[in-house]
């Protein structure tokens, strides 16, 4: 499979975990400095690896949202998380049980951070318990 069809799956995989509107949010920030990076993490991550078989996009979500919490990764925490609740299926509980899970092993600073930046988004999205 060439570039460009890896490109083509990996874009069509992006648009399916994120959303449409955060497809079109990244295509507004592309420009002659980042489309490189852009084109490969689509082709990268999102091709490569988000359309292997062998876990589905729910338990990848869970992983992706667990790993940032570990590492601090805010912005894409928040962007996972949102999309977990808009096109995911994911319910502010199934956040809720993600951060307590991680907050064991990353720690309760990280746990009351990604409580915060969790209600924003839900507030956010209108759907704050």
């Amino acid at each position: 499979m060439d570039d460009a069809e890896r490109l083509k799956r990996g874009e069509a995989a992006r648009r399916r975990v994120l959303g449409d509107a955060a497809m079109e949010e990244s295509k507004k920030r592309r420009n002659a400095f980042n489309a490189e990076w852009i084109d490969w993490i689509t082709r990268s991550p999102w091709h490569d690896v988000w359309t292997r078989p062998h876990f589905d996009d729910r338990t990848r979500r869970v992983l992706v949202i667990g790993t940032m919490i570990a590492l601090g990764r805010w912005d894409e925490f928040r962007l996972h998380v949102k999309a977990a609740l808009t096109v995911g299926g994911f319910s502010p509980d199934d956040i809720k049980e993600i951060i307590l899970q991680q907050s064991n092993y990353c720690g309760v600073p990280a746990g009351n951070h990604a409580f915060r930046e969790a209600e924003a988004v839900l507030k956010e999205i209108g759907k704050m318990p």
